[in-house]
């Protein structure tokens, strides 16, 4: 398992005075808000959260993630038994436009070998 370290790459994105700007989008003022979903911040799940988690809510640098993963074969062949899950992380505080850019997915943990975690995705998840 390789691990690559997130908090590096925040301080780049928070030194960065505009994507420091755009890191507290949802919190602004410049959002639409008519009633519509256009961003995970309209969801109703975000805000049960900020009305559970009033320290969390009252500072808009703090950052919400959306955590994916997918195996892959990175041979191609058939009969292989290696696999490679790559774990990456969203940043659900950017503009809508921005979240699926290349520049700010983190790729996170890298678990490489021949066998695949399956269900046992959590014990790697508590490395």
């Amino acid at each position: 398992m390789w691990y690559l370290p997130v908090v590096d790459r925040l301080r780049c994105l928070f030194a960065n005075p505009e994507d420091s700007e755009l890191m507290c989008w949802h919190a602004s003022s410049k959002r639409i808000n008519d009633g519509k979903l256009r961003h995970p911040s309209d969801a109703k799940q975000w805000k049960d959260f900020n009305k559970n988690h009033k320290d969390f809510d009252n500072d808009p640098r703090n950052i919400r993630f959306a955590l994916s993963t997918d195996g892959i074969n990175p041979f191609a062949e058939r009969n292989s038994k290696h696999s490679t899950w790559p774990v990456t992380l969203t940043i659900y505080n950017l503009p809508p436009w921005l979240c699926q850019k290349q520049k700010y997915i983190l790729l996170t943990i890298l678990i490489s070998g021949p066998r695949q975690p399956g269900v046992d995705m959590e014990i790697w998840m508590c490395f």
